[in-house]
């Protein structure tokens, strides 16, 4: 929350009576948008798949007195996240910013060794699932007539070389899906723009690390990797930029790709 909190008299950024939803909030980038966006004054959703995680972060929200609530989900499952975004809805009467943070993982591997099944959820996960979300939540902003969608995207959305096929395909297709929808809504008082991390301290990786991972793709990686001079983003670097997309001062920003990797995409 330091980032939302370090700003003071007439540039602090005040989302107060807003609603913001933030997927895969429990933990990483997803936590740190959420504390941002409630530090700023908005009452946030926090979603995420692992109940415990969703928990420690509606309380340091709490603690810090802001207004939080948690919703766990698997974001790959339709009628589940169609049914959480009907009772947001619903209850609050409004939904101001949508944060698609949620993402997987693929194991680097090139298109000859994906496992379909490992294509067929991180897709899921990272492409399908924003989109369902967006849906679900799109008549809302629009009877409104305001809402900021972000998407977290990725340096894989600019760059070949960054993850494996289904990780890159998703991410490059979230970028698609965000100018368009950007261009789709711009008169109805909808903006969607995205964010691309580089090397940032998450825990998109999940409980098992880098074990299972392909060997050379992991060596494809690091030769990509080194370009970025080991730059490594706390997540509070990307919640700042993700907070100010939803202020009135990013109000004429729609449509944008934004790298957060310290100059890795110039390259």
């Amino acid at each position: 929350m330091q980032a939302a909190s370090q700003q003071t008299g007439s540039n602090r950024i005040d989302l107060s009576g807003q609603v913001a939803l933030v997927t895969g909030a429990g933990s990483g980038i997803g936590r740190a948008m959420a504390q941002a966006y409630a530090a700023a004054g908005a009452a946030v959703v926090v979603v995420d798949i692992v109940p415990g995680r969703t928990e420690e972060t509606v309380s340091l929200i709490r603690n810090a007195g802001g207004s939080a609530e948690a919703v766990v989900a698997d974001l790959a499952d339709e009628a589940r996240v169609t049914g959480l975004a009907a009772d947001l809805c619903a209850r609050h009467g409004r939904l101001d910013i949508l944060c698609n943070n949620a993402g997987i993982m693929d194991q680097m591997q090139r298109a000859a060794d994906v496992p379909t099944e490992t294509w067929d959820r991180v897709i899921r996960v990272n492409l399908t699932a924003p989109f369902l979300l967006t849906r679900a939540v799109l008549p809302t902003m629009l009877a409104n007539k305001h809402g900021c969608i972000i998407n977290t995207a990725s340096i894989a959305s600019l760059r070949g070389g960054a993850a494996g096929l289904a990780y890159t395909t998703s991410k490059h297709g979230l970028v698609g899906m965000t100018r368009n929808i950007a261009w789709s809504y711009a008169d109805e008082g909808i903006r969607c723009n995205a964010i691309c991390p580089g090397a940032a301290a998450t825990n998109i990786v999940g409980e098992t690390g880098m074990a299972g991972f392909d060997q050379g793709g992991m060596a494809r990686f690091g030769q990509v990797m080194g370009l970025n001079g080991a730059h490594v983003a706390g997540p509070e670097k990307i919640a700042s930029v993700a907070l100010f997309l939803a202020s009135d001062g990013a109000s004429f920003i729609n449509g944008a790709v934004i790298p957060i990797d310290m100059g890795w995409a110039a390259a």
